[in-house]
This record gives C-alpha cells, structure tokens and sequence, in this order.
C-alpha cells in the first residue's frame, strides 16, 4: 500500500522549489501551466519571493498546491498509488491527483480560495498556533476557555489553535500546562467561522467546475472517511474552508501495517506527523529532487 500526501500552508520556505525546476524534466513547464490557470506566477513564488511574501495566504495556497501536482506529474506519475489524501489546502491537489478535478480546475478554485480566504483574514487579525503535548480533550477545552478555537487535529500529540492575534500571542507566551505553542507561518484563524466569508465565495466558484468520482481511494478531512463520490468531495472541501481539519482521523484510516507514506513538496510537516502517528514501512518527505531515490524513482 502506498500513500500520497499533499501538504498544506505553512509548509512552504522560501526558494524550495529550485532543485525541483533545475533537475525534473518538465516540471517548470508544469508550473507555469498551473500558475496560468491560478492567474499567479509560481516560478518567482517557489524561487525567488522571500518568506513573508509567501506567508501571504494568496500566494501560500496556489503555490503550495502547483508544487504537489507539478511533482506527481512529471516525477512520480508512473507510481502505482493506493491512497491520496491532503492537508486542508493539500486537498486540492489530492482532488487532481485522485481525478476528481482537472488540473486546471483545481488550480482556479485555489486560486479562488486563496484570494477569499486572505480577504477573510483581513477582516480581523488572527493567526494560528500548534500546540504540542498535553492530552487532546484537555487541550481542546482550555482552548475553549482561552477564546480560542481548535482548528486542526492532526494527531501524533499536536493540536493547531486559531483565533485573534493578541490570544494567540497570549497561548505561544503562556503556553498550555504541559504544552508549548509555537506560531506558525500562516496570516488568518483558518478553518474557523472567521472564514465563512470564503465558504461562500468558493462556493459559487465550484459550481462552474465539474466533479468527477475519484480514480483512487481518497480520504477527506472532514471525518477521515473515504469518499467515493467527486461532487462529495468537492463539497467537502468547499466546507472546509471554515471547519476543523481531522488529519488525526485521516491517519487512522490509513494507518495499515506495511503501508509506505510520501508527501509531496513542500514535503515534512505531514511526514513527520505520520511517522509518530502511524505504524508505516517508510515514510518519506520529498524536500528535494534526491529523495526520489527512497522510493526507487
């Protein structure tokens, strides 16, 4: 059994995708596809914008998401894959990846996405901590008690808060009993009803795209269910925008002895995710052309 995972924001650093266009055969091609149907130029994002520049959730997400399909396209496209899944954004890509969505079409709804979700976050200034350590159900309700929201679950002992700047500053000084915080790379409380502006923006967009059923198992965030349905699933991920993230119960479900996990550049955050949560063969974070060689390729 082999696993496909899409990461999502906050993965990205600056210049991570030079190795990628300077040694993959067709993968600047494929990039400059992608930024045309996102309206964003994704060379200049993953070579040469600095971080803050990326931080910004328009770019973020459009770029993140063209890197993941760039890299399956042109270097992994001969894989024979059991499951795909992503992380919040990362669907996206699982979307085309799995041929629920053209290529083309998943790009134009993140490009949406992007753009509705960095409005949203302008409204207020919010922002997003992970939490590590503590027990789940005890961090969830102090969260609660602090005003802040438990935006993504994402297992392996690490719970990601979202919510006004000022309480997230507050949780990183002050950390949980038993927890430290740590601020991430992102510039909104994403995946909380401070984004239900967006819900409705991409909403509209997604009804000019057609769904196809999945070619390959894929998992959703919502519950860790496989879907089976594309309309499904696109309607998830439309959901989403401004609902908690499971990629705790994404793990369970794949969690299968012998099971071997590769995430897609910007590749780490989920590898390491899976390699505490899960019981795998091998787990492998592709950060540059090299690691192709941990999977044979």
């Amino acid at each position: 059994m082999r696993i496909i995972a899409c990461p999502g924001q906050g993965s990205q650093s600056q210049g991570f995708l030079i190795p990628w266009i300077e040694s993959v055969p067709g993968f600047q091609d494929q990039l400059i596809a992608l930024g045309e149907a996102c309206g964003k130029d994704l060379i200049f994002l993953g070579t040469e914008a600095d971080d803050e520049f990326i931080k910004d959730t328009a770019n973020a997400q459009p770029l993140i998401v063209g890197a993941s399909i760039a890299a399956f396209r042109t270097a992994l496209y001969t894989l024979d894959v059991s499951h795909v899944v992503g992380h919040s954004v990362g669907e996206f890509a699982a979307a085309a990846i799995a041929g629920v969505l053209s290529d083309t079409d998943a790009m134009k709804l993140v490009g949406i996405r992007a753009e509705a979700m960095a409005l949203a976050a302008a409204e207020q200034q919010t922002s997003m901590a992970a939490v590590l350590g503590g027990e789940a159900d005890e961090v969830v309700r102090q969260l609660q008690t602090m005003g802040l929201h438990a935006a993504n679950f994402n297992g392996a002992g690490q719970i990601v808060a979202a919510g006004s700047k000022e309480l997230i500053a507050k949780l990183v000084s002050e950390p949980i009993v038993g927890t430290r915080s740590i601020e991430l790379k992102v510039a909104g409380a994403f995946h909380t009803h401070f984004m239900q502006s967006a819900v409705a923006k991409l909403q509209q967009a997604a009804t000019e795209v057609t769904a196809s059923d999945p070619q390959l198992s894929l998992i959703s965030n919502q519950a860790g269910q496989r879907v089976s349905s594309g309309q499904e699933y696109l309607d998830l991920m439309v959901s989403q925008v401004a609902n908690p993230v499971r990629w705790d119960l994404c793990m369970n479900a794949l969690n299968q002895e012998g099971a071997q996990f590769i995430e897609l550049p910007p590749a780490g955050a989920l590898a390491g995710l899976a390699k505490r949560g899960m019981n795998l063969v091998s787990t492998v974070a592709l950060k540059s052309p090299t690691d192709l060689e941990k999977i044979g390729l």
